[in-house]
C-alpha cells in the first residue's frame, strides 16, 4: 500500500471520528477547566453568591456595579500567593484581581465554602 493510500485512509478515519466526537459533545454544556484559575472561578460562579455588609456598602457607591463583579468572576485572575487555601479548612479565602467596565483595577476578597460563596471585600487599586 502506498503512502498516499495510507494517508487517505487516515484522513477518512479522522474525519469520521471528529464528526462523532462533535455529535456527542454538541448538546452538552461541557467546560474544560484544566487550570487552577479556571476551576476556582467556575466553582465560585456555580454556587449561590452572597455579599457581605462591607461589600454591599462599596457596591452602593457609584464607581462599581454588580456587572463588574460578574465580569471579574468570569475573566479575573486568582492570586494564589495571597489567597488562604489551606487544605482541610471549611472556608477558603481567594483574592481575585480584575477590572471594572471603566478599566479601574479592583481586588475582590471572596470566601468560598462548600455550599456558598461570599464577597467579603472590594478594594479599589
Amino acid at each position: 500500500m502506498k503512502f498516499f493510500q495510507r494517508f487517505a485512509y487516515y484522513l477518512v478515519g479522522l474525519v469520521i471520528g471528529l464528526f462523532f466526537v462533535g455529535l456527542i459533545f454538541s448538546g452538552k454544556d461541557t467546560r474544560c477547566n484544566y487550570f487552577p484559575n479556571s476551576r476556582v472561578l467556575n466553582d465560585l460562579r456555580s454556587k449561590p453568591f452572597n455579599y457581605s455588609e462591607k461589600a454591599s456598602a462599596v457596591l452602593a457607591e457609584s464607581w462599581i456595579d454588580t456587572i463588574d463583579i460578574k465580569n471579574t468572576l468570569q475573566f479575573g485572575d486568582v492570586d494564589f500567593d495571597q489567597s488562604n487555601t489551606e487544605f482541610g479548612k471549611n472556608t477558603k479565602l481567594y483574592i481575585i484581581e480584575g477590572k471594572t467596565l471603566k478599566n479601574q483595577p479592583i481586588i475582590l476578597k471572596v470566601s468560598n465554602k462548600a455550599e456558598s460563596a461570599t464577597l467579603e471585600e472590594i478594594i479599589k487599586k
